[in-house]
């Protein structure tokens, strides 16, 4: 008899998610980030509010920047020992987008030492943060309703190309340093406040799709495509959040969405810390995840 299990990597953000998910039974694959010399999981032991708040306050943050790396293969091992060891058969794994670092084929080649003992599906979310945790979080609903997995990955694929996640930094510094930005682009856009609108591609990459001058008309940006991709669907069909690091970078945004009649139908879910690793304390934006209708086909 089949016994599956979900998991998702740290960047998910479910740990961080309302408590409800957390009696799910997802399993996590735990990313690194290092900080001032220091190794920490992500998930177990780097708490994403005090981290981001630490952010904050740093005087030289090019010289203490903060980088992330994939889980360390004995790690990934341990956990795929362990779901062998707990006698499931099948593993179903969604980790953030494979253009965002190493994770994704770590985890696959790690898992090909095990193929006699388990079904292993990778699914890349083509994105990170809790539009990646409400991926996994739809695989194990789909799960505990009996649904066959070839059923499950239909239904995350069409999950995948109708999510998004949207926001802009207040501040470039983080973006420059870890080479997001560069050269020419990066001097002016510093000299004249200019702020970058960012998205996930349908392929996985994280990319502008505009740029403003100064945070209030980077955030009416946000909104205007926000708007668009909503377009006229019911809030039913759809869970939308505010996703974010610093949660000072809210506060504008907060104001001008009720200005302008937006609505958050889900709760708030912080970012990741190797979210903030690129961007700072500085990301404000939201996280848009569209629920199928019966009269949306899968193909």
């Amino acid at each position: 008899m089949e016994k599956r299990i979900v998991c998702c990597t740290s960047t998910g953000c479910i740990e961080y998610g309302p408590n409800r998910y957390k009696d799910l039974g997802i399993e996590f694959f735990h990313i690194i980030v290092n900080y001032n010399n220091k190794d920490y999981y992500e998930g177990l032991d780097l708490n994403p509010y005090d981290f981001f708040k630490t952010l904050e306050t740093i005087e030289d943050p090019k010289n203490h920047l903060p980088h992330s790396a994939i889980p360390p293969m004995e790690s990934i091992r341990e956990k795929f020992e362990s779901i062998v060891k707990r006698g499931y058969t099948e593993a179903i794994i969604i980790t953030l987008s494979s253009y965002l670092g190493g994770t994704f084929n770590a985890i696959k080649l790690v898992g090909k030492e095990f193929e006699d003992k388990l079904k292993i599906t990778m699914i890349d979310s083509k994105t990170t943060c809790f539009c990646e945790g409400m991926l996994a979080i739809q695989a194990q609903e789909l799960v505990n309703k009996g649904v066959p997995t070839e059923q499950i990955i239909k239904e995350l694929n069409w999950s995948i190309n109708h999510q998004e996640f949207l926001g802009t930094c207040n501040k470039l510094d983080y973006l420059i340093y870890n080479g997001r930005l560069k050269g020419g682009k990066a001097f002016m856009g510093k000299m004249l406040s200019i702020v970058p609108v960012m998205h996930f591609s349908r392929e996985g990459v994280l990319e502008p799709i505009g740029s403003a001058l100064g945070l209030r008309k980077g955030i009416n940006t946000v909104i205007d495509v926000l708007e668009e991709k909503i377009g006229n669907r019911d809030p039913n069909d759809y869970y939308l959040w505010h996703n974010y690091t610093g949660e000072s970078s809210m506060d504008l945004l907060k104001e001008i969405e009720e200005e302008r009649g937006i609505k958050c139908n889900h709760e708030d879910v912080i970012a990741s810390p190797v979210t903030g690793c690129h961007t700072g304390p500085y990301l404000s934006g939201y996280g848009l995840f569209m629920k199928r209708r019966e009269d949306e086909p899968l193909d």
